[in-house]
């Protein structure tokens, strides 16, 4: 019998039925080393027992209210926001797509108010990727997530990731006759496009530009944000401060949970510009508000970093022994990508022969094999993960 589930992922013949730490089970009581999260989500690992106390506790109380009253979960999360972030002011939503569209949204707005734009621009990079939906899609980088939508939202250019002279050039064309750029938005590091780190430089060229057109600066932390490069947001890798930024993934642990964090100087909304039902609910915001306090409990933003240098080294070990199949690593903290030799497997066929081993990974397009395990890892699960990978490349080898 056909699934009655809509046929929009290609998924693996696996049902996970239950889950603790770092470690997955399956229906038929095989159990799995997790280096994907859930895709970057599950920061706390899976049924960590701090979440769920806070989140049975909630239950009890409240979980849901509309947003046309106070929330104190929602305040208590964006104060914790804010606290360890550049930003002042917070608006929540459901999922990292939707953060974008209120970015995109609110990179508009900036437009008309502030550069007098009738039809502003956004200027995105190649090879990024900032959601599904159709905005979003849109300012994604990529066509091959744009056939079969067209036509695509207008307003949007694109210019190479890194590449300081082609940006100033695609900045230049679209302002020659007067202001056309609303706002640029990158992300710190490329998760889905391949694991590709920002260039500092690259940045802060960016930021030089942008602070002198007035053009808003907006950082898409949708993956990498949240504790996982080892410090809360990827644009303290980089040491360039953004106008806004968005999260979502880890924020909260599992529990769906989006944001747009925007400085004051950005904030253009006004109340009934820009709404969400669900976003921000007290039960949502619990699930952050106990991710961010365990991070910091934890130590969690130190380990990410030491563990991180880790897998980075393992890796890096693993390239030498392979050299026909491999061609190098790259990532920061537990954001991490194996760079596949052209002519050699691809990912997703290293991610079927590692589920093979007992090990889950996911891909990064079809020459990278991408690692984002839970923020709980410790190392001995790193060696285990590394073990079983080359245990899968000699199999595919």
């Amino acid at each position: 019998m056909p699934s009655p589930v809509m046929d929009t992922y290609g998924r693996y013949p696996l049902a996970l039925s239950r889950g603790r730490g770092v470690w997955l089970w399956d229906d038929q009581g095989r159990r799995y080393l997790d280096m994907v999260a859930g895709i970057a989500v599950c920061t706390l690992g899976h049924s960590d027992p701090v979440l769920q106390r806070r989140l049975c506790r909630q239950l009890g109380r409240l979980q849901h209210v509309s947003n046309l009253y106070r929330i104190p979960e929602q305040e208590a999360l964006a104060a914790a926001i804010t606290a360890r972030s550049c930003t002042d002011r917070v608006f929540f939503c459901n999922s990292g797509a939707e953060a974008n569209e209120a970015a995109i949204k609110l990179a508009r707005k900036h437009g008309h108010q502030v550069r007098g734009i009738a039809d502003p621009l956004i200027l995105t990079a190649e090879a990024s990727f900032h959601g599904r939906t159709l905005a979003a899609v849109t300012a994604t980088g990529q066509p091959k997530y744009h056939q079969g939508f067209e036509p695509m939202v207008s307003g949007f250019r694109y210019f190479p990731y890194n590449d300081t002279a082609a940006f100033e050039a695609l900045l230049a064309s679209c302002e020659a006759d007067g202001p056309r750029v609303a706002a640029v938005l990158l992300e710190p590091i490329q998760g889905e496009g391949g694991v590709n780190p920002g260039d500092p430089a690259f940045f802060r060229r960016v930021r030089e530009l942008c602070d002198a057109h007035r053009i808003l600066l907006i950082f898409d932390e949708v993956q990498i944000g949240v504790g996982r490069s080892g410090h809360w947001w990827g644009y303290q890798q980089l040491g360039v401060e953004p106008d806004a930024l968005t999260m979502a993934k880890g924020l909260g642990g599992g529990i769906p949970i989006g944001a747009l964090a925007v400085k004051a100087v950005a904030d253009h909304f006004r109340p009934g510009d820009h709404a969400s039902t669900f976003g921000g609910n007290p039960f949502a915001c619990r699930a952050g508000l106990t991710v961010i306090e365990e991070i910091e409990r934890r130590c969690l933003l130190e380990k990410v970093g030491a563990h991180g240098a880790l897998l980075q080294s393992l890796l890096q070990e693993l390239v030498v022994r392979h050299p026909g199949q491999l061609a190098g690593e790259r990532g920061w903290g537990l954001l991490r990508g194996l760079v596949l030799r052209e002519g050699g497997p691809t990912a997703p066929e290293i991610v079927k022969a590692a589920m093979a081993e007992g090990l889950l990974l996911v891909p990064a397009g079809p020459g990278v094999v991408r690692f984002v395990p839970p923020l709980v890892i410790r190392p001995r699960h790193l060696r285990k993960a590394v073990k079983r990978l080359e245990k899968a490349l000699r199999s595919l080898a």
